[in-house]
């Protein structure tokens, strides 16, 4: 499938009604609509084609890009070009897919560190994001890598930019689901930062209590 294709095929896939949703979770007029169902499809299709989705990304498109996520090559992927692309995260979907995306590639875990740091908001959240996914993975790493994080989020959370603070919150969360030892450390740090407020704009999402869901997850696995 040729890019134009791709392109074309993007956008004939996309509806006013998804263009409605993804405006709301702040994404700009530079895009088709297009559904996460077709996205699959289309991604499934093509399979992966690295050089392909840089071009798909280059284009600034939001559903571009989304798709470029699902096609670029995790194992080829270098430093430069997720430095760039960390640079163009302006909202939550398409931060959510990268992160997505980062989860497979071998310079996760580097690029994690770095990005957690960050001032500007959607890197943070994307940092956060990864370590989230690091915590619940990782399991030969030590405890004390993560009691530093937590100790790092308890301390910046509520002075660090809106979305960066939802990705913080829900790090507290999974590093309280790795183990007994880090639900309590992890527990103990949400009973310290309190309530965590996210303004989720014009969208019906909510930021979910660490202390509940830690505590609902220890649940569902003692039944499991």
């Amino acid at each position: 499938m040729t890019f134009k294709h791709v392109l074309s095929e993007l956008k004939d896939a996309g509806t006013t009604q998804t263009r409605k949703i993804y405006s709301r979770h702040g994404v700009s007029e530079n895009m088709f609509g297009v559904s996460f169902a077709d996205y699959k499809k289309l991604a499934k299709q093509i399979n992966t084609n690295h050089e392909q989705a840089l071009e798909l990304w280059n284009t600034g498109n939001h559903d571009a890009r989304i798709l470029a996520t699902m096609i670029a090559d995790p194992q080829t992927i270098d430093n430069k070009t997720l430095d760039l692309w960390s640079k163009d995260l302006d909202n939550y979907v398409i931060t959510d897919a990268f992160s997505s995306f980062m989860k497979k590639c071998p310079l996760a875990y580097t690029n994690m560190e770095k990005w957690v740091l960050s001032d500007k908001e959607w890197v943070a959240a994307a940092g956060h994001s990864i370590l989230s996914h690091i915590a619940m993975s990782e399991n030969d790493l030590e405890d004390k890598y993560f009691e530093g994080h937590l100790k790092r989020i308890e301390s910046k959370i509520h002075s660090s930019k809106n979305r960066a603070r939802y990705s913080m919150n829900n790090c507290v969360i999974a590093i309280g689901i790795r183990n007994d030892f880090m639900k309590k450390k992890a527990t103990a740090a949400a009973k310290r930062i309190g309530q965590v407020d996210v303004d989720h704009g014009q969208t019906s999402c909510k930021t979910p209590d660490a202390i509940s869901y830690i505590d609902k997850t220890w649940e569902r696995k003692s039944k499991n």
